[in-house]
């Protein structure tokens, strides 16, 4: 069986629309996957994220193996089995969270030492490790460990900083070929730093092109910088990565973000935006985003948006959703999240199919006029 593999099927401009194929099953790119931070995707059971056109979700190391813990989760199975999900998980490397979620940590060679937010007991996340907990999880593609730094690091930091992401990125490497059978199934993508500097991001790509990985991701971007200049840094980064590798942009999720990176040539993506969103009455629409909470929904019929083919769409109104929110109902975060999911992948299959018939500029055009309007 095909390990992993990534087809460009077409091309417009810089866009493409592809297929990773992957044992537990292929994956339509440009594809969005849906955060299932703590082994699940939050409000959603897992057949109703792949109803919603999911065909990858991404899992959270740093959650993870504080709580259930990564053995006690390689016991039990893995992630897969334990959360009920058979098609490809994306783990990533639990850096991120280290640095944002910890108010202790020490950065070092070796890796990063910190305190856990749960309990405040002591742990150390390095290269091997992290990659050793996406192995106990049984992840499909696992992502190499890196060093964040925030949009406001300095040229020497940020330099620095993408200097060791490099060196981790080649331990992470050494400690992915040593997994066996886990392997000989699964993918390792690296992670391209920076910062907003196009020579640091040249230098970040060639060294982790000479080290080899199956994918490539452009990180270190949603940090605070801005969409002007989170674009400025995607009108070269991706072009400094193989094209013939997916291109991956973490943790970058408004839908015009997702529409504008598309074009510059990015295949996936993750965001928690849809289900937090969700979570807090916000809908996604065509029309821009809807605050389900305010008063002028509360007899209103029509459903959150008119023409979508969701469920929630398709059974409920506003004005019943309104109440749910408005209440602290659970149900109201279900159907606002299952509609936010929708509405990302229907905005998914809407790039992929603008792509193959070469009309990506009308469709991101007409997208980000409608979208934007507001006021």
């Amino acid at each position: 069986m095909t390990r992993f593999s990534f087809d460009v099927a077409a091309t417009d401009g810089l866009a493409r629309s592809g297929i990773v194929t992957m044992q537990r099953g292929e994956i339509r790119t440009p594809a969005f996957m849906p955060v299932g931070t703590a082994a699940t995707v939050k409000a959603m059971k897992p057949q109703d994220v792949r109803a919603s056109g999911a065909d990858i979700i991404l899992g959270n190391t740093y959650h993870l193996m504080l709580r259930p813990g990564a053995e006690r989760m390689s016991r039990l199975g893995g992630l897969h089995g334990f959360m009920g999900w058979e098609r490809p998980i994306l783990t990533d490397s639990g850096g991120y969270q280290v640095m944002s979620l910890s108010d202790l940590t020490k950065v070092t060679e070796e890796g990063v030492s910190f305190a856990s937010h749960l309990d405040g007991t002591r742990h150390m996340l390095s290269p091997e490790r992290s990659i050793e907990v996406q192995r106990l999880l049984g992840s499909d593609i696992v992502m190499a460990f890196d060093q964040l730094v925030p949009a406001t690091a300095t040229r020497d930091e940020a330099a620095a900083a993408m200097e060791r992401s490099m060196r981790w990125a080649k331990r992470s490497r050494d400690e992915f070929d040593t997994g066996g059978e886990h392997a000989q199934r699964a993918a390792l993508f690296g992670i391209q730093q920076g910062g907003l500097d196009q020579d640091l991001r040249k230098a970040s790509a060639e060294a982790l092109i000479d080290i080899g990985f199956d994918g490539y991701a452009v990180g270190g971007l949603a940090v605070g910088e801005g969409h002007e200049a989170m674009c400025g840094c995607l009108d070269y980064a991706p072009g400094q990565l193989p094209e013939d590798t997916p291109r991956y942009l973490m943790g970058v999720g408004k839908p015009d973000d997702v529409v504008e990176a598309v074009r510059r040539g990015i295949d996936m993506f993750d965001c928690v935006l849809p289900t937090r969103s969700g979570r807090t009455g916000q809908a996604f629409t065509a029309d821009g985003p809807m605050n389900i909470r305010n008063a002028k929904f509360g007899e209103d019929r029509e459903p959150l948006e008119p023409g979508c083919p969701c469920p929630t769409c398709s059974q409920f109104g506003r004005a019943y959703v309104h109440h749910l929110v408005r209440s602290g109902e659970i149900l109201g975060a279900m159907l606002m999240t299952e509609h936010n999911l929708w509405f990302y992948q229907r905005l998914m299959q809407g790039l992929r199919d603008a792509i193959a018939e070469a009309r990506l500029t009308a469709f991101a055009s007409e997208f980000l006029l409608r979208y934007r309007r507001q006021g």
